[in-house]
């Protein structure tokens, strides 16, 4: 057999936690056709010798849904081995939608996920009304990588309902309705229903999201009409009602059998991981088919000269509405510094500067312990923290950045939590939060940091955690292993080389608007559909993903 594409002399770690095989990978089209010895010379041939050879990466919560139109390479995720990404978490997507509901939706998503709603307008085609109209839309935007949607409980209920929708009580007629609009979306293509419960999503308004005060009996509607195959994504709200959502998770599994997916973490107490642990793995030994899905990493906003400071107030204000060169000669100014570190004395950030970590140079450090913080480098020093935070980012020319840990603060707990047998790491959140948040390069980070220097897990087991386990839960039957008949969704790691930058803030939106990014460096080769879209780090410009769609 010819084949377009030969990996050869790869270690195969082939998404099922098997171990390794040293041998060669054959790609004819999009299809993986030989997984052994190829003698024959294929078309194109990628020297893998010594080198790891894993599954394309499936990400099952990003926030893609705006940023695939102006950026169709979905970076920074295709920079880290992602070959397919959800879209259409935590409630939040763009159909079905009438014509008049446009706006509403586009603000509403740059009120929970920072995304620009006049980059969200002007960077999508808004062509569509229905579901399966928006999958098509974006489908001819020739995305780098695949995709794949949930359909939203924000979008549905104002679709269904009117402005009712938003935090309106509804009848036995409403539910009915949202739960068929939420079937015929999976009929066109969704994968599943998506939902926030979490009270920190608002409306631009003040509201919250539609959906966050749903009763019980609607979201069991829902996940009877989705049935079987269906997939209820929830980011439940545990800080108000813990054992309520615990239960609604329950309802949901039971309503029709089908997987429910939730957004989980832990807190600064070492046990938190273990004991979110235990609860998920009850659920699934009662024959609930639950995951849990948590960062892998101590995670929260991303601050710095670059983009967005965490002290407020008076002339930090005036110093965030400054081009970042006038900030950078603003700080250089002792009589404004001094303004600055009154203002910080008077006006302390709600997250203590014990919480607030230099990212560094480099390796990005995400795991610091506390002797590292800003507050305890500041102590050090003899200053206040925001003495040392000016001072630092004076000494590095603007582009330090800091990372305030709101979530995940006990690695021990992170690592109880996504060593476990159905919770998986992920929640990078990738086009979401763009000027505050970088997560995207989780995948990397797994690799990098639980693998090759905790040693948590073994590289077979992280790649079946990013692969083929993730592949399961959105329902793809083709793609997350190397195997013969598989899509060819593949990547080419230097697992010597392998590490994620640190992030910097890029102004690369319609409009000017900035974002952070992070890069990666050690991925030889990202091939999806059998063609390749990144050679050493650097993408090629071919977009062959497409969008995948339910087989309901």
């Amino acid at each position: 057999m010819a084949h377009d594409l030969v990996i050869r002399n790869g270690t195969v770690y082939d998404g099922t936690g098997a171990a390794p095989v040293v041998t060669d990978v054959g790609i004819t089209g999009d299809t993986i056709t030989t997984v052994g010895r190829i003698d024959e010379p294929g078309a194109r041939e990628i020297d893998a010798q010594g080198i790891a050879v894993t599954p394309g990466f499936v990400d099952i919560h990003s926030h893609l849904d705006a940023q695939i139109g102006w950026d169709p390479l979905l970076t920074p995720s295709s920079n880290h081995g992602v070959t397919t990404a959800l879209l259409g978490n935590c409630g939040v997507t763009f159909a079905p939608c009438e014509p008049n509901g446009r706006e509403m939706l586009a603000h509403m998503m740059e009120s929970v996920e920072d995304i620009p709603a006049k980059a969200i307008l002007d960077g999508l085609p808004w062509t569509w009304e229905s579901y399966g109209e928006y999958l098509d839309a974006i489908d001819e935007l020739d995305p780098a990588i695949n995709v794949m949607g949930l359909v939203g409980h924000c979008a549905v209920r104002p679709y269904v309902m009117g402005e009712r929708g938003i935090e309106g009580d509804p009848s036995e007629a409403d539910i009915a309705g949202i739960a068929e609009a939420a079937a015929k979306a999976v009929s066109e293509g969704a994968v599943g229903f998506s939902t926030s419960r979490i009270l920190l999503h608002f409306m631009p308004d003040g509201r919250y999201v539609p959906g966050t005060t749903a009763p019980h009996d609607e979201m069991v509607a829902v996940a009877k009409a989705l049935g079987e195959n269906g997939l209820t994504q929830n980011v439940p709200n545990f800080t108000g009602d813990f054992a309520g959502e615990i239960d609604l998770i329950r309802k949901q599994a039971d309503a029709a059998g089908g997987r429910v997916l939730f957004s989980t973490g832990v807190s600064e107490n070492p046990e938190s991981g273990k004991m979110m642990a235990d609860i998920v793995s009850t659920l699934n030994d009662e024959g609930y088919d639950v995951t849990g899905l948590c960062i892998p990493r101590p995670s929260g906003l991303i601050m710095g000269l670059q983009n967005d400071m965490y002290f407020r107030g008076g002339p930090w204000k005036q110093l965030n509405a400054m081009s970042f060169e006038d900030r950078l000669a603003a700080i250089h100014d002792d009589a404004f510094v001094a303004e600055l570190v009154e203002q910080a004395k008077q006006r302390p950030p709600k997250t203590p500067a014990s919480l607030i970590f230099p990212l560094g140079e480099g390796v990005p450090r995400y795991v610091d312990g506390p002797e590292h913080s800003l507050g305890a480098m500041a102590e050090a020093a003899g200053e206040h923290p925001a003495e040392t935070f000016l001072r630092i980012e004076r000494e590095t020319d603007g582009q330090a950045l800091f990372t305030v840990r709101l979530f995940n603060r006990s690695v021990d707990a992170v690592e109880s939590l996504i060593t476990s047998e159905y919770v998986l790491p992920g929640l990078g959140d990738a086009g979401a939060h763009v000027g505050q948040v970088m997560d995207a390069g989780w995948t990397t980070f797994v690799l990098r940091y639980w693998v090759g220097e905790r040693k948590a897990m073994s590289f077979a087991e992280a790649v079946r955690r990013m692969s083929s386990a993730p592949a399961r839960v959105v329902g793809l039957t083709d793609r997350g292993t190397i195997a013969e008949g598989m899509r060819a969704d593949v990547n080419v790691i230097d697992v010597d080389r392998l590490v994620e930058s640190v992030p910097e803030f890029v102004r690369d939106f319609p409009d000017g608007g900035g974002r952070l990014f992070q890069g990666a460096t050690g991925y030889v080769a990202t091939v999806c559909n059998g063609t390749q879209i990144v050679d050493n780090d650097t993408h090629t410009g071919q977009r062959p993903g497409s969008v995948l769609r339910s087989a309901a």
